[in-house]
């Protein structure tokens, strides 16, 4: 649930000279890794596999969101929504017009959207919101609880075991740093949610790849996905689309790869067909 914005640290396009090349990217190379902050995301290279993007982060830089300087963001988020938040916001209260009484949040961070838009419409009653996100989050998460939620209608887990069975799977701006995908989340579920409420995907019209993004804290791998594969895989599960939207307001600039850049985002509400 993160807005993003891009410091023109790296503008012109990409030489064809090999040689010129290099230095090119050596010199953003140098610019990506000194890059301090956290209000500004910036990306860098293309990569086949989580993996391979998680290895191309040196030893010595701080890296995912299991950290204290991860942890302590978002704070000013709690208390504020975005434009690309009302379709959530209204999505949200349908399902629970629907009978969602779970919601079960993957990378929800401190709980951020949980305390943000409960104040633009009435929580049900019997609500539970559970947020799985890393170590270090939980931890931040919890302690803001205890002072900022009296209703205590919010957990926090640790394994994506806990899903199963909630009527509400949401993600807002956290599909892209899993080293799964949402797909093979919802397959591994005994029992899977009957809504699907996604907000700031990176989806690219034809390619699937990672990429790295330093967020000023720490450098994480940035899944993108192709737009067919990841519609594709949701139907094939038995999701309908209900609602999709953009949200023009966040890119994902990747300097020397301006095919496979993003000038937009995009937020799904989907819902399983009652026959699966």
């Amino acid at each position: 649930m993160t807005t993003e914005h891009v410091i023109p640290i790296w503008q012109g396009n990409p030489s064809r000279i090999p040689w010129v090349r290099r230095w090119q990217e050596s010199r953003y190379e140098s610019r990506f890794l000194a890059h301090t902050v956290p209000t500004h995301h910036i990306y860098r290279g293309v990569y086949e596999s989580f993996a391979e993007a998680q290895a191309s982060i040196p030893a010595g830089r701080t890296a995912g969101y299991d950290n204290t300087g991860a942890a302590d963001l978002y704070r000013d988020r709690t208390r504020r929504v975005f434009l690309n938040d009302y379709p959530m916001i209204y999505w949200l209260g349908r399902f629970f017009g629907q009978g969602g009484r779970t919601v079960f949040d993957i990378g929800g961070h401190i709980g951020i959207a949980y305390y943000a838009y409960q104040r633009y419409g009435e929580y049900p009653e019997g609500l539970r919101w559970t947020v799985l996100d890393v170590p270090a989050v939980n931890a931040a998460g919890e302690a803001w609880a205890d002072a900022h939620d009296p209703a205590r209608r919010l957990g926090f887990a640790s394994t994506l075991a806990a899903a199963s069975g909630s009527h509400i799977l949401f993600a807002a701006g956290s599909l892209q740093y899993l080293e799964y995908t949402l797909s093979e989340a919802i397959s591994a579920m005994p029992v899977r949610p009957r809504f699907l409420l996604l907000n700031s995907v990176p989806i690219h019209t034809r390619q699937s790849y990672f990429t790295v993004q330093n967020l000023g804290v720490t450098c994480c791998p940035y899944r993108v996905m192709a737009e067919r594969k990841f519609m594709d895989e949701l139907a094939s599960l038995g999701y309908k689309l209900r609602d999709r939207w953009e949200n023009t307001q966040r890119h994902c600039t990747v300097p020397f790869y301006p095919d496979l850049s993003l000038d937009r985002y995009f937020g799904f509400a989907f819902e399983l067909d009652p026959s699966r």
